[in-house]
């Protein structure tokens, strides 16, 4: 079990080699279209990691319209599209925002996907979907083990320049 205060207990590479000749090369795919980054070109047709990036893309446009509107740019020229739909993000994106901790604000954000995460994962046991959102969350651990290193500010700002 991954708790989010927690260090990473490998990282995603292991896991995708602990993975490669227990599943199939398909499953294996997948997997290693798991990201968290933000960039996630064509949409995944399996389910989870759909689920996952539409939710991911939907908090993010909410960061996008809430930095538009202070720099009075329009925010369809930066939009993504998701078929994810839940009015709380607008909340959740505006109190990170409003944190004046950039990585208070950071910790806010990746507490909601792994909110996000832990409900999706339920129902799920020793399948696919289950190692999908295992490995989401590992990305987001090892995310954190970057920004908690030698040289904090700097791993952070690298890391919020990659997502």
């Amino acid at each position: 079990m991954l708790h989010f205060t927690m260090k990473p207990p490998f990282p995603f590479g292991k896991l995708l080699q602990a993975c490669q000749d227990l599943i199939s090369g398909g499953d294996i795919n997948i997997l290693k279209a798991a990201s968290i980054s933000g960039e996630y070109g064509q949409r995944s047709s399996q389910l989870t990691l759909k689920r996952w990036q539409n939710f991911d893309t939907a908090l993010r446009n909410e960061l996008v319209k809430i930095r538009a509107a202070r720099r009075h740019v329009d925010f369809l020229n930066y939009i993504r599209e998701s078929e994810y739909e839940d009015f709380s993000l607008v909340h959740i994106a505006m109190n990170a925002y409003r944190n004046p901790s950039i990585l208070e604000g950071e910790r806010m954000l990746d507490r909601e996907r792994w909110h996000f995460l832990e409900k999706s994962a339920l129902g799920h046991y020793f399948d696919l979907d289950f190692l999908i959102i295992y490995a989401l969350k590992l990305l987001i651990l090892d995310r954190w083990e970057t920004i908690y290193g030698a040289n904090a500010p700097r791993a952070l700002e690298e890391t919020l320049l990659k997502s």
